[in-house]
């Protein structure tokens, strides 16, 4: 039986912004008679990750999210600030169901094939041709996940905060959590002058995950995180006996680097590496939605696919709030603590979604009105 080597679309992939993309595409009648390819080195068997947002309404998502919850709190060396969400719903989906809800819905299409290969290089005539590590295959568009060369090269020429973080899922032997409230950030516990904090999703009253989280240009080594969750265990939250049962750990580029310069008419750059991560945040869950959403109605009315993707508004704000980071990483337990203790939590949530109104913008501005927030605005413009 010949492979076959030629699709309408091919996905580089099967991360977050390929597989959404894919089901996306699944559920269109538009998309019934199109070959769809997905190309990825792994299988996504395994848990990897943890992806958090919030939404108010019942969603796709709802039956693979592993928890929700309806409360949160920021914490500061000076206040500790509750956080009543609704009408939003804080929710988490451990990726290993999201990889196997996406399979489960992708395989029975007969018209998507999951391809198990190596993609090493993307070319462009008169289709685009996709080389991998065992063939070469074609397609009409390529939508590809992979970071462009030149961000490492340049990235220089940009703005480049690293989330960075690890975290552990813990097992108690008595109830320590309130399950009905995460813990957004913890300013308490710090690694010298940076931004860092701690994050807490509990799964249960004996089941948490804690995580240590920094937003600096500079990388630490795995102990380093260790311990600092140690003592965050320890000193914060009082708990002596308990067991790792899963960790997790990641790195997220927070920045200003224009991704979108990659995308061509055949090619469109997706995910992290077509900067489909919040700027100021690295949130991506609901941005990768909203992308995957603009994609669809492009290629429905026959535009080029990256077509207007991106605001222009919000990039700059992102790039001021990453310019004060950069400059002054000490001000991030500032910046947030004004963030959710002057502005109302549906406004910060509509605000981090992109679906604020320029009226609401302008008071969170206002909020951060600081001598250094001035300088950065200045050197953005």
């Amino acid at each position: 039986m010949s492979i076959k080597t030629h699709f309408d679309y091919i996905i580089i992939g099967n991360g977050l912004a390929g597989l959404q993309l894919a089901l996306k595409m699944a559920s269109d009648a538009f998309f019934d008679d199109k070959h769809i390819a997905l190309i990825d080195s792994s299988l996504k068997n395994m848990n990897d990750k943890t992806w958090s947002f919030w939404e108010t309404e019942p969603s796709q998502w709802n039956c693979i999210a592993h928890k929700s919850w309806q409360k949160a709190s920021v914490i500061t060396a000076k206040k500790d600030i509750p956080l009543e969400l609704n009408p939003y719903s804080y929710k988490s989906i451990r990726s290993i169901d999201f990889y196997n809800y996406a399979k489960g819905k992708l395989i029975e299409k007969q018209k998507i094939s999951f391809i198990l290969e190596h993609v090493e290089t993307v070319t462009e005539n008169d289709f685009v041709k996709v080389s991998t590590n065992k063939n070469t295959y074609s397609a009409t568009h390529v939508f590809d996940s992979r970071i462009p060369e030149a961000f490492s090269i340049n990235s220089n020429e940009s703005i480049l905060i690293i989330q960075h973080f690890k975290g552990w899922v813990i097992k108690t032997e008595t109830n320590c959590f309130d399950i009905n409230s995460i813990t957004m950030m913890d300013f308490r516990l710090k690694d010298g002058e940076q931004t860092t904090f701690t994050y807490i999703l509990p799964f249960s009253e004996t089941e948490a995950l804690i995580e240590f989280t920094y937003f600096t240009s500079e990388i630490v080594n795995e102990a380093t995180y260790d311990m600092f969750i140690e003592k965050y265990i320890k000193d914060y939250l009082k708990i002596e006996n308990y067991s790792i049962i899963e960790t997790e750990a990641g790195q997220i580029p927070m920045t200003n680097f224009p991704f979108e310069k990659f995308n061509t008419k055949k090619v469109t750059k997706i995910g992290t590496g077509g900067g489909w991560v919040k700027g100021s945040t690295g949130y991506s869950f609901k941005h990768t939605e909203k992308k995957v959403e603009k994609i669809i109605e492009n290629i429905k009315v026959n535009k080029t696919p990256s077509n207007n993707l991106f605001k222009s508004r919000f990039k700059f704000y992102d790039k001021v709030f990453l310019k004060v980071l950069k400059d002054e990483n000490h001000k991030g337990e500032w910046l947030f603590e004004q963030f959710y203790d002057k502005n109302s939590i549906q406004t910060m949530f509509r605000f981090l979604d992109e679906e604020s109104s320029f009226l609401e913008e302008l008071k969170i501005m206002w909020s951060l009105f600081s001598w250094s927030f001035i300088k950065a605005f200045f050197k953005t413009l």
